[in-house]
C-alpha cells in the first residue's frame, strides 16, 4: 500500500497531537500535585502556627492568674548586668518566687565557686510587701513590689509582654546601685520546677 504524502503528514499531525497532548496532561498533573503539596504544607504551617498561638496564650493567662493570686516565678535564662554585659543561666536555680507575702531572689552562675547558696551565687528570702499590677491597652502587663529580708532589701519590677509568659524582672537594690535584670518565663508556683539553694 502506497501513503500519499497527504496522507503521511497527517499521521504525523495526529501522533504529534497525541504526543502533545500526553505531555499537557502530565505537565497538569505534576503541577497539581505540587500545588497539592504546597497547599499541605501551608496548612500544617498554619496547623503548627495556630498550636503554638494558642500554647503561648494559655500560657499568658496562667502567668496573669498567677500574678493575681500572688504565687508565682520567674524562671530566669539570662541574667543582665548593670554595665550591658549578659549571662545565660540555669532556668531553675536563677529565679524571682513569690508565694503569698513570702519571697526569694536567688542567682546561681555557672562555676566552680560554691557562693553563700552552695550553687554558685545568692540566696536571699524576704517578705513582699506594696504589690501592685496593672495592664495597658495592648495586654502587657507590669507588676512591681517590695522585697525586704536580712539578707536583701530591693524594688521589683516585672513586665511581662501580651500574648505570652515571656518576662524581664528589674531587681533594684535599696542599699546600692547595682541593678540587676533576669530575662525569662513566669509560671506558677506550683508548676515550676527550680531548685533552691542555702539562704541567707
Amino acid at each position: 500500500m502506497i501513503i500519499k504524502p497527504k496522507q503521511k503528514k497527517i499521521k504525523i499531525m495526529k501522533k504529534f497531537i497525541a504526543l502533545l497532548a500526553l505531555v499537557l496532561v502530565s505537565t497538569s498533573t505534576v503541577m497539581y500535585a505540587q500545588e497539592t503539596r504546597k497547599q499541605q504544607r501551608e496548612a500544617e504551617r498554619a496547623k503548627i502556627k495556630a498550636q503554638d498561638q494558642a500554647a503561648s496564650m494559655a500560657s499568658y493567662q496562667e502567668a496573669i492568674q498567677a500574678l493575681q493570686g500572688k504565687e508565682f516565678v520567674l524562671e530566669a535564662n539570662q541574667v543582665v548586668f548593670r554595665n550591658g554585659q549578659s549571662v545565660f543561666v540555669t532556668s531553675n536555680t536563677n529565679f524571682v518566687l513569690v508565694n503569698g507575702q513570702k519571697g526569694t531572689v536567688q542567682i546561681a552562675f555557672n562555676t566552680p565557686y560554691p557562693g553563700p547558696n552552695g550553687i554558685g551565687g545568692i540566696t536571699v528570702d524576704g517578705t513582699i510587701s506594696d504589690m501592685q499590677m496593672n495592664m495597658d491597652k495592648k495586654g502587657n502587663v507590669n507588676c512591681n513590689f517590695t522585697i525586704q529580708g536580712i539578707g536583701i532589701s530591693a524594688q521589683i519590677f516585672i513586665n511581662m509582654t501580651a500574648g505570652g509568659n515571656n518576662a524581664t524582672v528589674t531587681i533594684n537594690p535599696n542599699f546600692n546601685s547595682n541593678t540587676m535584670t533576669l530575662n525569662g518565663t513566669i509560671v506558677p508556683l506550683n508548676q515550676s520546677d527550680i531548685f533552691k539553694g542555702r539562704s541567707w
